[in-house]
């Protein structure tokens, strides 16, 4: 009986330190709060650097941001440039009213069910009501408003994939020296006004930027005033060049035997004037982005 006893006492020992046992794992595990069930949830909403393609840089040194208050109320076509080759944007329109500014951008696919003006962490703790839908126009493409703090300046941005369910971060910047020059409140480089010019033939020293910098202009350069207008004649260091564009607006060569040569409008002077030049020297033809810096200092007369 003895015996008996004392089996059972150990064997009624060993069930409670079981039990202990149990409880005290229990204890220690770690317990998942209703917060951190949410922050897991929204990280799995946010696209990895693995699910993402190379970034790349928009803004560019040198640059300084140019707030609304400098610009005229207007519609304006501008240049957006974008950190990801996955976020196409193929127009965009600079809106400018009462102090404000909005881009309407016009999307090179359909793959994007919303935009936030912000980071994909900042998007994935917010309402939908506060994300930017789509509008699609006639043609089926894809339109987004955004709201624009500065030109020159990176815009923070991202984009919710329709197929991924995810949101990518995105930068976005608008260029200056996109906008026409009429688009600013005080112009923003040397006039032809400001400098006095009268009609007639000057000569100028230009500078050629951009491209692989194979490619060069002669200098100095032919200058010509007309009704307080300005235009210059651009002689390439090739004749392939078939066409510019500055300001929208396509120029063909005036001659193409020795040199490319055009003459082209000359919006003002000590800045890089943005233009852009169709190449025929490749397998297909190729339009390259310059720019060209009339100074002011070397005008001379013919």
């Amino acid at each position: 009986m003895r015996k008996l006893i004392i089996w059972l006492t150990a064997f009624a020992f060993s069930l409670g330190v079981t039990a202990c046992g149990q409880s005290a794992n229990q204890q220690n595990q770690p317990e998942t709060s209703p917060a951190d069930s949410a922050i897991e949830t929204e990280n799995q909403q946010i696209a990895g650097e693995n699910e993402t393609v190379a970034y790349e840089e928009v803004l560019e040194e040198g640059m300084t941001p140019v707030y609304a208050d400098a610009l005229l109320d207007g519609d304006y076509p501008v240049e957006m440039k974008s950190s990801s080759s996955m976020f196409s944007i193929t127009d965009c329109i600079l809106h400018v009213k009462d102090g404000k500014m909005t881009a309407e951008m016009f999307m090179g696919g359909t793959g994007y069910l919303y935009l936030y003006p912000g980071t994909a962490e900042e998007a994935v703790s917010h309402e939908e009501s506060d994300y930017i839908p789509y509008d699609e126009n006639a043609d089926g493409v894809h339109v987004f408003t955004i709201p624009v703090q500065a030109l020159d300046a990176e815009i923070p941005c991202s984009a919710y994939s329709r197929k991924k369910e995810k949101w990518y971060d995105r930068t976005l910047l608008i260029r200056v020296d996109s906008l026409p020059a009429d688009a600013f409140a005080e112009s923003r480089f040397t006039t032809v006004e400001s400098l006095g010019l009268a009609d007639g033939e000057y000569t100028i020293e230009v500078t050629l930027e951009g491209g692989s910098g194979k490619a060069s202009v002669s200098s100095p350069a032919k200058l010509i005033i007309s009704d307080g207008s300005a235009s210059a004649e651009i002689i390439w260091s090739s004749n392939k060049y078939d066409y510019m564009l500055v300001n929208g607006e396509k120029f063909e060569p005036v001659s193409t035997e020795e040199n490319s040569v055009f003459e082209i409008p000359v919006s003002g002077f000590d800045y890089p004037m943005p233009v852009s030049a169709d190449t025929t020297a490749m397998s297909q033809p190729y339009e390259i982005e310059y720019t060209l810096y009339f100074d002011s200092a070397t005008v001379k007369a013919s």
